[in-house]
């Protein structure tokens, strides 16, 4: 593209409707911001329920560029930014919610306390899968729940995108990880380095009592929500902790509370909403990097290679349920 004023975007005008490739003024950075010229879009479920008109908590009007990950170059800094200069790889989940525009473009002005240095051992693409699952999986584990070395973790859904990773950080930690999937996810749950559990063949009670003698796990990580939420309550020891990010639904907390147990809450598009809390999430984008140089942390991405033409065939691999691992976009082709 030879014009620097205007860019490439993908915009989607309302829900429900094609992504129109077009041409728009590129943005500039400023106070606070830095431009990323952006190399790939990590594509999450929620974009698919933006897109869909199904996310109110996303606060996301149309028409907008979607895409909440990104991977990329550092273009420019505005005014007072000091943590990073042109030339920087830089990662980070950065808008397409909260009327912020999102990473299917060209080029996208993002708050700097939102980036982190680009894992060096990761390319571009692996590492625009990591920011909204890897931030997702340390809030629950780490800043709620305070994971510690000795402890028994159970994950629901460690197959998906928060629950590979959140495995892996638990283990990172020292914990003993155990993850539920279906039957053909459970090889992939046991090569992360958790003990699986197929939730259709084994009742809440029988998995407590092989695992834990009966006695429920230190932490429950919900990733699923609904019935699994409920599931979780049943599942954590006394005085233990059930984090989850999914907690749509009316739930009965006797179980919980029989057990002097208590619950968190993970939010993650706060910091995007609200503008409280980003610096953290930079921070824990950091703790990312260092577990990923450290070979701590794999994200397990999709082969497939989607660009901005073909992201109704990256949500349709979401949708139907055909990805094996994180969905990426190619931005820079």
């Amino acid at each position: 593209m030879t014009d620097q004023s205007s860019m490439r975007a993908a915009i989607l005008d309302a829900p429900n409707t094609p992504f129109r490739p077009t041409n728009i003024a590129r943005p500039q950075a400023g106070p606070g911001q830095v431009l990323v010229r952006i190399n790939a879009s990590g594509v999450n479920p929620l974009d698919l329920k933006i897109a869909a008109g199904q996310a109110a908590h996303a606060r996301q009007p149309l028409p907008a560029i979607l895409g909440i990950d990104l991977s990329g170059v550092v273009e420019a800094v505005g005014p007072g930014v000091t943590g990073f200069h042109r030339g920087d790889e830089v990662y980070g989940m950065t808008g397409g919610i909260g009327g912020l525009q999102g990473s299917l473009a060209d080029y996208a002005a993002v708050d700097a306390d939102l980036l982190a240095p680009k894992p060096s051992n990761l390319s571009m693409r692996e590492a625009a899968a990591l920011p909204l699952i890897f931030i997702t999986a340390w809030e629950g584990l780490v800043d709620r729940a305070q994971v510690a070395a000795g402890q028994k973790v159970l994950i629901h859904g460690g197959a998906g995108g928060v629950g590979h990773i959140a495995i892996q950080i638990a283990r990172a930690f020292g914990a003993d990880a155990y993850a539920t999937g279906s039957a053909n996810s459970l090889p992939l749950i046991e090569r992360l380095g958790a003990t699986p559990i197929d939730y259709t063949s084994a009742t809440v009670e029988e998995y407590v009592a092989r695992h834990t003698d009966g006695r429920g796990f230190d932490i429950v990580f919900d990733t699923v929500g609904g019935a699994t939420l409920d599931a979780s309550f049943n599942a954590v020891r006394r005085f233990g902790h059930v984090v989850s990010a999914l907690g749509w639904g009316t739930h009965a907390l006797a179980p919980l509370s029989f057990r002097a147990a208590s619950y968190s809450g993970v939010f993650t598009l706060l910091p995007l909403l609200t503008g409280e809390g980003r610096v953290h999430h930079g921070e824990i984008l950091r703790e990312a990097t260092r577990l990923v140089e450290n070979g701590k942390i794999v994200p397990r991405l999709d082969p497939r290679h989607f660009t901005l033409a073909t992201i109704a065939d990256a949500h349709a691999a979401i949708r139907d349920r055909t990805a094996t691992g994180k969905v990426v976009v190619d931005v820079a082709v």
